[in-house]
Parts: C-alpha cells; structure tokens; sequence
C-alpha cells in the first residue's frame, strides 16, 4: 500500500497537507468558521439569533448561545419529519445519524448527517492512516480482520435514513471507493456485515472467515474495544467448532441459520479443509494453555497490528485486548462521536492508555470550555484524580487552551450543529504544531454519572474506583480480573448509597474477605468532597458491591442489542439509570454475593 502511481492515495501528501493545516491553525479555523457560516447564512436558526450574515468568531459568540442536544432537538426533528427549508442547513440533510443510545439516559439521539460530513469523516481517516501506516508499513495487500457490523436502518417521517453514522459509511458507495486505497479489503463478505441477524451468528462468521484467510491478515479491527474482547472470547468457545466447520467444508446450521449469512460464508468455506483444520486446532489448543495470551499473533501471524477504540469507558478493556495481543501493536483509534470527527491519532505508537488525538482545524469550528472541579470551595484546578465539573466560565478557541487543563468540547460543524455542547470532557496535553492534542478523559461534563445529593462523580471516577479496587484482586491472584462492570445510585431507601456490579474471571475463586476489602476499597476510592462528607454523616449509605455470575454482562448486551442498539456501537453504560429498569432487572437477578462498605464504620 506504499509505491503511488497517477491518483493513488500518497502517505507524503497527506501528512504535507496536516503540517500546513496545522501550522497557522488559528487562521484555518477562521476561514472554517467564515464558510460554515457563509453557506448557512440564510438558515432559519442563524437569523433567529441575529447573526445577520456577520462569521466573524467574535460576533458568532455574541449572537448565538452554547446549545445542548436537548436546544437543537426540535429543530432536527423538523427536519426527520419532512421539513424542507432552511432549517439549519442550506444544502440538504442527507439522512439522520443516531447516537449509540447508551447513554445514562439510554436515549438515542438524533442528529442532522449531510455529504461535507462524510467527507470530512474521510479526511481524518485519511490522515490517521497515513501516519499509522508510516509506522506500521502493510505491504503486498492481503486483508483485516474486522468485527464490524451493521445497525438497522428505518426511514424518518420525512422519508430520510436513519442508521447510526458508522452504517451510513459502511452502506455509502463513495466510502467503499474512498476507503480502497486506505483499508485492506475484510475477510467476511458484505452480508456478514448487513444482514440483520443476530450478534452471535455475525461474529461467528467473522471468526470463522478470519480463520480462512489467516495468513492473509494483516490487520484486525474493532469500532470499540469492547466488540474485540468479545470476540476473542467468544473463540475461546467456539474454537472446536469453528475447526469442525473447516474440516468439513460445512458451516454448522447450530450456530449460524440466516440463509442469506450461510449462502455467503458456505461458498468461501467449501471444499473440506483438514490441514487447516487441525493447525488452527493445534494453535487454539497451545493459546488455551497459555491462558489465550498471544492468540491474535498465534493464528494470524502476519498482522501488524490492531486498531480499536479503547478511551473513555473503552479503557478499561485495555489489558485484557493486550492479552489477546501479545506483543502486536494496539493502536487507538481517532477521536469523534455521532455529531462529527474531532482529532487524528497521528502517534500511532503511543500505547493507547497516553494517546492524544491532533484536532484538524479545518473540520468543524471549536471552541473549549475551562472546566474546574466542583469541591465545595469555589473551584480548584481540575486533576486526574476525578470529578464533577463546574462548565459555567467562557469559552476559548482552539489555539488558546492550555496545556494540562482540562476542557469540554463544543463545535460548529458543516451539518448544522452551531455552539453546540459536545459533553466530552478532554485534557490538552500538548500541541502539534499550533493544534491541540487532546486526551480524551470521559464523556459526560454537563452531568455527573453518579449522583445522590451533594455527590457528583463522572464516569471517570468510577473507572478509576474500580480500577483501583481491583489492584486488590490482582495482588492475590493474577489471573483473577474485573471482566466488566457498572454503577447505579440507588435511592430506593433512605439513605441512598451507591452499587457497584462485577463480573469477574472466577468468582468462585475468591474469598469473601478479599471482596470486603474490594468493597471498602471502591468505597474509599470516590474522592469527590460531596460524597466523603456525606459519608462522614451518614447523607449517603454504605457502598454495595455486587458480584454477578459469569455471563451477565452478555444478557445485558443482548438486551439492548434487543431493544435496537447498535452492535458495532455498543457501550456498556457505566451507570445505570434508574429509568433503565431492564437492565438493573438482569443485574439484580444475577447478582451471586453482596457486599457493603465498613469504610467509613
């Protein structure tokens, strides 16, 4: 993928053409801002805030507001629900974009998706590639390994498609032309990707085609690095049959029934195959013993590497991909959301727990609210040990953020979102050139993940609870880990107190007095004034550790995925509403022992 002729895609051109957007990023982000504004001049959201045609930065700020998705709602709902004029955009709005929904709210929003989008989504893909394939050169083509799948698409009332924003490109004819010079062609046919059967039957057919093509994989790939530990660990169960499938030519009718999935995948698995059979046994039966430390290296040999989304509530599935990995490289993926694209990762070889992320300045206009901590004294400087934040002081642009302050995104973008609150809460730790580079903290600054009374806690906190928490577990058995977990602030009784729910390797493996001290532990580690002082007296209960049964994260899956979430966007909320009665059913229900804190006894 290196050697360019006429019109191919050029690594040298693309990183000559990042320099010089980041060079003078100030002045690119102006010039963004003036075309925005310019082509939408007429839009009717613009005119009822008085901009009057002005895109000058200063006057922009005056006029219109911060937004929320909640402000911009109506406006986009007009536009799904058939309105044709200049509601927030001149150029038409393709179709409508939906947010994985798995919010604290668990509602999926809508928002505006339009061609300059796509396109902009291609240009940062196009530069974090090439820089990732300076660093890891995939030569002579060969093929990925990809656990992607397709969400369901639906048609709005004004007869737009709505799909989540990774179906709109996987199903964009421009993006599979766009793509061929930056992506290796998958190993599974397009139906395992779009064929609307269920989870288990797509990723088996992923691993499945993975496997036949084995020494052909030179990348493997996951939106999130949730969708990789679930695959991996879903080999670890299938392998046997996965090799029964191959031997015999045939695919197994037990796992995998969708006609249109088995017609695929049969004509790339025919005719019988026993020799490879019996080396993917051969290597499956050495990962096991080895705890299936390395697997990724051991059946695809030839990867350079692997390429997921593992920041924010992903982060914590970092250990356990490194396991599967062994030494391959893991490379995190780029910044963005359902709203836009944010930053490129052009330090590939930055582990992924210390990546940061360059922002593009000519992709959207942004701007970045100071955040400070809500300590109960007026505010101090914002740290990594946590917390709620205080969003109230002015924005900066882009060149004015500091390095090691913390910040939430807002951003104008070319599909019709002005000023608008982002929610992510980043830290700059550094420029590239005169552009930030932003390390993603967590989402969630305009609300925190737990709350009681005075307490606020992000979902940060909680990771940073559990992980510490779980130092215990791992100081006595180093096998033992927290597969996954979740929160939720019960106020059912008085006082309220907070859950925290564990899924662990081999519960059956550890003593109850390990788990009090994880308990009491998770307890301590909830830093935020409000909650220590409301501890102290007795404002808020104990903590309540629930350890679940093996298994019960996946039913949580299979419920949302159930109720119309995405597979390929899929993210375990990291606190569960008390709205959300489904799942909180499911965690109660599978909840094998329970502990509370005698921390503050």
């Amino acid at each position: 993928m290196s050697g360019k002729k006429a019109g191919e895609f050029s690594v040298e051109e693309v990183i000559a053409e990042f320099e010089r957007l980041t060079l003078n990023a100030a002045a690119v982000q102006r010039e963004t801002l003036r075309r925005i504004l310019d082509e939408n001049a007429g839009v009717e959201y613009l005119q009822r805030h008085g901009l009057a045609g002005r895109s000058d930065p200063d006057t922009f700020r005056a006029c219109v507001p911060l937004a929320t998705h909640d402000d911009l709602e109506p406006f986009i709902v007009r536009v799904a629900d058939g309105d044709t004029s200049p509601v927030l955009t001149a150029k038409p709005i393709t179709s409508i974009s939906l947010s994985s929904g798995t919010t604290t709210q668990g509602k999926r929003k809508y928002l505006p998706f339009n061609d300059e989008l796509f396109k902009l989504t291609m240009h940062v893909y196009r530069t974090s590639f090439a820089f990732r394939n300076r660093a890891f050169p995939v030569e002579g083509g060969g093929k990925a390994l990809q656990f992607v799948y397709g969400s369901r698409q639906f048609t709005t009332k004004g007869g737009l498609t709505a799909a989540t924003a990774t179906t709109h490109l996987y199903r964009n004819e421009e993006y599979r032309a766009a793509v061929r010079d930056i992506q290796l062609p998958c190993c599974s046919p397009d139906e395992v990707v779009f064929v609307a059967a269920d989870l288990a039957q797509s990723l088996y057919c992923h691993l499945l085609c993975g496997l036949l093509f084995a020494d052909e994989v030179r990348t493997v790939f996951a939106m999130f690095g949730h969708n990789l530990v679930l695959a991996f660990q879903t080999l670890e169960r299938v392998w046997e049959e996965l090799c029964h499938d191959i031997r015999h030519g045939a695919l197994s009718p037990a796992r995998v029934a969708e006609p249109a999935l088995r017609q695929a995948v049969s004509a790339l698995l025919a005719p019988p195959n026993p020799a490879l059979a019996d080396e993917v046994a051969r290597r499956c039966a050495e990962a096991r013993l080895n705890g299936w430390r390395g697997v990724v290296p051991a059946l695809w040999p030839n990867a350079r590497y692997v390429h997921t989304i593992v920041t924010g509530s992903m982060e914590h599935y970092v250990r356990k991909i490194r396991h599967y990995a062994g030494g391959l490289p893991l490379v995190a993926m780029d910044y963005g959301a359902s709203e836009g694209m944010v930053g490129a990762n052009v330090e590939p070889e930055v582990p992924p727990d210390s990546a940061t992320f360059a922002v593009l300045p000519n992709i959207a206009y942004f701007e970045f609210i100071p955040l400070k901590t809500n300590d109960g004294g007026g505010g101090a400087a914002c740290t990594d040990t946590g917390t709620s934040y205080n969003t109230e002081a002015d924005p900066v642009g882009l060149t004015e953020v500091t390095v090691g302050e913390h910040y939430e995104v807002v951003m104008t973008t070319f599909a019709g979102l002005y000023r608008y609150r982002l929610g992510d809460v980043v830290k700059v730790a550094g420029f590239y050139n005169s552009t930030p580079k932003l390390k993603f903290v967590s989402r969630g600054s305009i609300g925190p993940t737990l709350c009681i009374n005075v307490d606020k806690n992000t979902e940060q906190d909680v990771q940073l609870a559990v992980d510490g928490a779980a130092e215990i577990l791992a100081a006595r058995n180093t096998s033992l880990e927290v597969v996954d977990y979740t929160s939720h602030a019960d106020v059912s009784s008085d006082p309220g107190h907070y859950v925290v729910f564990w899924e662990l390797s081999g519960e059956a493996d550890v003593d109850d007095d390990v788990l009090q001290r994880c308990c009491d532990e998770l307890d301590r580690r909830f830093v935020d004034a409000g909650y220590v002082s409301s501890r102290k007296t007795r404002a808020i209960g104990p903590l309540e550790l629930r350890v679940l049964r093996r298994g019960t994260f996946q039913k949580v899956l299979h419920h949302c995925l159930s109720l119309g979430a995405p597979a390929n966007q899929f993210k375990l909320p990291r606190c569960v509403a008390r709205s959300n009665s489904g799942v909180l059913q499911i965690l109660s229900d599978n909840a094998v022992k329970i502990f509370f804190s005698t921390a503050y006894d």
